[in-house]
């Protein structure tokens, strides 16, 4: 643990090397929301026109899986980035290594968003036009709502959050040195956002992964969740706000504004461009 106790200033002369060091932390927190802003841009661009409401068409899996990790970048890393600028402080031997634990913690996103393509496509292929919105669609789609309303409240949500929010035991315990081990630190706490936001990323599949509308609100669900003080009221908040929207989605999709209420039937695979 040679560079968790190197990050500590020393007694003597301690003050100005921790200045450097915080200074650093915030080019690197500036850094991540600047390239966070440069995602959410790129999102826009690559997103103009897509929206087709709830379960819209993913595309190829390549043109989707790049999507989504830019997607996950512009959603997570102005949430994430405290994390990283605390294992920054811990690790010094390269200015490098937080990158390395970014890129380690957006390839586990990546995976989920490969599972996620997959079992939409299996779905989509299964059951074909019976997904569509006046058939199973809105109903799967407020129900999958309200199961993320009571994920919410789970003992596992509450692991996994607390995991984000205090990263500092976690980075301890998870402790490894070197480039590999930045990327496998990276990617251990992307596995835990994933357990954290798994259910309103769901929820974003069920109101329209390609609207920006719906991606700006569960980014501030996100972000509300693992950065605000009030940690139980931030998660009520987000469980009831849930609950609202799946019971508008059953019994009344026009009331929701920004929710684009599918007009075609049925709904083409997603494994085909729209």
């Amino acid at each position: 643990m040679t560079d968790i106790r190197a990050a500590a200033p020393s007694a003597r002369g301690g003050i100005r090397p921790a200045l450097v060091a915080s200074r650093a932390q915030w080019g690197l927190v500036v850094l991540l929301f600047a390239l966070a802003a440069a995602a959410w841009w790129w999102t826009v661009e690559l997103m103009r026109g897509m929206d087709d409401g709830p379960w819209t068409t993913l595309g190829s899996f390549g043109w989707f899986l790049g999507v989504w990790v830019v997607m996950m970048a512009a959603m997570m890393f102005p949430s994430v980035a405290p994390t990283i600028a605390l294992y920054a402080r811990m690790n010094r031997t390269s200015r490098l290594m937080p990158l390395v634990f970014t890129a380690g913690y957006l390839l586990t996103w990546a995976g989920a968003g490969a599972i996620a393509f997959l079992v939409g496509s299996a779905a989509s292929h299964v059951a074909g036009g019976k997904l569509a919105w006046d058939h199973a669609g809105r109903p799967i789609a407020g129900a999958v709502l309200v199961l993320a309303a009571g994920y919410e409240l789970t003992p596992l949500k509450n692991v996994c959050l607390g995991k984000c929010r205090s990263p500092l035991g976690t980075l301890l315990g998870s402790w490894r040195d070197g480039w590999s081990g930045a990327l496998r630190m990276g990617a251990k706490n992307g596995a835990w956002c994933v357990g954290c936001c798994w259910a309103l990323m769901a929820s974003l599949f069920a109101l329209g992964v390609m609207s920006l509308v719906w991606m700006a609100v569960v980014a501030g669900f996100i972000a509300v969740e693992k950065i605000l003080p009030w940690r139980r009221t931030a998660t009520y908040g987000t469980a009831i706000v849930l609950l609202v929207l799946g019971v508008l989605v059953l019994v009344a999709p026009d009331a929701l504004p920004g929710l684009t209420v599918p007009m075609h039937d049925p709904i083409p695979s997603m494994s085909s461009m729209s």
